[in-house]
């Protein structure tokens, strides 16, 4: 093979303190060097940059010029302090060197006086730091907002000539270090047992543990794990130990409901995971109208039990329940229960409860908040026209911030109206004060996730889905989603592991299954991926699948089979609504863009959701150049 030689910027990484936590902790080394490919994979796409191969627990990387290896290398750098802020597993801290010179290329490895170079310049920076060469230095110190400060000649094992070596004056490495304030308390909220009379009451048993784990999300300085993570162990129940090591959390919230006609009795311990001590007991026998005032009085003491000098003066009595008519809560719940199953049928349930619960309690912002989120499941789904579907989300979501503006759920569903319109700035804005209002909340920082993700910050994306993670870590939709952003960063390795263990968690979950298929097209195992996207094309999720699979038979050679798809989608059976991106994604497959085009603006003009999704398609991968495609982007406000 004949050598290429080219200009390059080289990037050497390394972890500090690999090999002594190696010999104590293999398994835990193994992790921090998989989590520092991970991130680094996510940022190459952003900057250009390629991974060349990974050195024991380093890598070694090029760039087609010094600005983007250096504005990679500070950017890397800026996530994993960010990463270690505000972890409580081990920490991940990297040396960075950097050099540009000539290198041979030979296939996808290079070598070369440089690499060796840039190889001797890593181990100068400090834990954290970034040490460049006076090359790179020269090339980028006007343009990147950071000083320079020269370590002076340096000489370099194996280099002849000295080498004048700069470090990246990193602000956040200058800071002076305060001392560092505990780790968070984590608390799991377990499923309460329902042991009512009635099995019809068992929403009422899952609805009162979710508005448990939402009042004490509410607490600031308290983790609390998300629902979906913690209804897992309602149908197969586990020692308080074992789930304290799966979830990660300190304490535990187990207990019970009893409801007969009007009459309640909660019963509930708050326990040590790895003590197994019950830090207190209570029972609380009440009329149904005090069921307020009795999760508040749980979640003060659950405050109060994990250490009330981390909280301050914060009580939690203090926040908004949102109603004080009983009849309205219990329709809440009930709506809730139906929301969860992400079918149309329950979800249009879900809406018949929360309709009614408005009627009892017209100013209950938390109702009109789930109502929005109904309709919008109902468009993810692709079961309700894309406008009225729209109207009806704003129109809930007007309701709610009128009644409460401080509601976290209603501020994510501000940004969801926002999204339709393209104005993503506002939108993220309304996430963000989401996230002010209830820090906890797994869903926003998905939506975050998807705000940032949508705009090209893939790595913004992953740090946001990260944390959704760390809230909501057995949540099959979390983890499909995880999957599915390091799917489009071109992590198919990850994307395919995280996919995968959402399958694991829930076999039916068309979402996971579709995109592992495409991970397995992406990857080159098209008999494997193409089973996995006809199954999920054939199971009860949205026709817009259809558009990858057409994607998937064309990388095979089948293109008979993906107009066959096409057919299918313009001439729906049982009033179907023809899904228009799909139908864009599927001319484009088949080569007849100026078809694609007309579908896209049909999308654009129904403001279908799913149209934001372009900016990152496979799909579309090859109409990213017409300036047609280009002039839809400007208009959506993503260029």
């Amino acid at each position: 093979m004949a050598a290429e030689r080219r200009l390059a910027a080289i990037v050497y990484t390394d972890i500090v303190g690999y090999t002594s936590l190696s010999q104590q902790d293999e398994g835990a080394a193994l992790r921090l060097v998989q989590e520092q490919e991970r991130l680094a994979q996510a940022l190459l796409p952003i900057h250009h940059g390629r991974k060349v191969k990974s050195i024991g627990d380093g890598l070694l990387l090029e760039f087609p010029d010094a600005l983007e290896a250096v504005e990679f290398s500070i950017d890397l750098q800026r996530h994993l302090y960010d990463r270690n802020a505000r972890t409580r597993t081990q920490t991940l801290q990297v040396r960075i060197g950097i050099h540009l010179g000539d290198v041979e290329g030979f296939g996808r490895d290079i070598l070369g006086d440089s690499v060796n170079v840039a190889s001797r310049i890593y181990p100068l920076a400090e834990p954290g730091g970034v040490c460049l060469s006076e090359p790179v230095c020269s090339q980028v110190r006007k343009k990147v907002a950071y000083q320079f400060e020269r370590l002076g000649p340096e000489t370099l094992k194996g280099v002849l000539e000295t080498v004048d070596v700069y470090r990246v004056v990193l602000p956040w490495a200058e800071e002076v270090a305060a001392p560092r304030e505990a780790a968070l308390p984590r608390i799991a909220v377990i499923p309460l047992t329902n042991m009512s009379p009635d099995p019809a009451d068992e929403y009422f048993a899952d609805g009162l543990t979710e508005e448990l784990i939402s009042t004490i999300s509410k607490v600031r300085d308290i983790n609390v794990i998300s629902r979906t993570s913690v209804m897992q162990y309602k149908a197969h129940p586990k020692r308080v130990a074992e789930i304290g090591r799966e979830l990660g959390v300190g304490t535990i919230l187990e207990g019970s409901v009893r409801k007969a006609g009007n009459k309640v009795r909660i019963t509930v311990q708050l326990i040590d995971s790895a003590s197994d001590k019950h830090l207190w007991a209570e029972s609380y026998d009440r009329n149904l109208e005090d069921i307020f005032s009795i999760q508040t009085e749980i979640a003060d003491k659950v405050a109060g039990s994990l250490r009330t000098h981390l909280l301050g003066e914060q009580r939690v009595n203090d926040l908004r329940i949102g109603t004080k008519d009983s009849e309205a809560y219990t329709l809440l719940l009930k709506g809730r229960f139906y929301l969860h199953r992400w079918d149309e049928l329950s979800v249009r349930t879900g809406i018949s409860y929360f309709e009614q619960a408005i009627a009892a309690d017209p100013r209950y912002a938390a109702a009109y908040a789930a109502l929005a989120g109904a309709y919008q499941q109902l468009l993810t789904l692709e079961a309700i026209d894309s406008t009225e579907g729209n109207r009806r989300i704003e129109e809930c979501a007007q309701q709610a911030l009128l009644f409460d503006g401080e509601t976290a759920e209603a501020r994510v569903m501000a940004a969801v109206v926002l999204t339709n319109r393209y104005d993503w700035d506002a939108a993220e804005i309304e996430v963000r004060k989401a996230l002010d209002l209830d820090p906890n909340l797994a869903s926003a920082h998905i939506n975050l996730a998807v705000l940032l993700g949508v705009r090209g910050n893939l790595s913004g994306c992953l740090v946001e889905i990260d944390q959704a993670l760390r809230l909501d870590p057995a949540s099959v939709g979390a983890i499909q989603l995880a999957g599915t952003f390091h799917l489009y960063a071109r992590d198919y390795e990850q994307a395919i592991r995280l996919l995968q263990h959402a399958l694991e968690l829930d076999r039916m979950d068309f979402r996971a299954l579709h995109n592992l298929g495409l991970a397995h097209i992406q990857v080159g195992q098209l008999e494997e991926g193409l089973e996995e996207l006809t199954r999920a094309a054939t199971s009860s999720g949205p026709r817009r699948q259809d558009a990858c699979l057409a994607y998937a038979y064309r990388k095979a050679g089948r293109t008979e089979e993906a107009s066959r798809l096409l057919d299918e989608l313009l001439h729906p059976v049982h009033g179907e609504r023809i899904p228009a991106v799909a139908v864009a994604g599927i001319y484009n497959v088949l080569g007849e863009t100026d078809r694609a085009v007309e579908w896209l603006e049909r999308a654009f003009t129904e403001r279908a959701r799913q149209l934001m999704y372009i900016t990152w398609d496979f799909v579309f991968d090859d109409l990213r150049d017409d300036p047609r495609f280009r002039s839809l982007l400007r208009r959506m406000n993503l260029a």
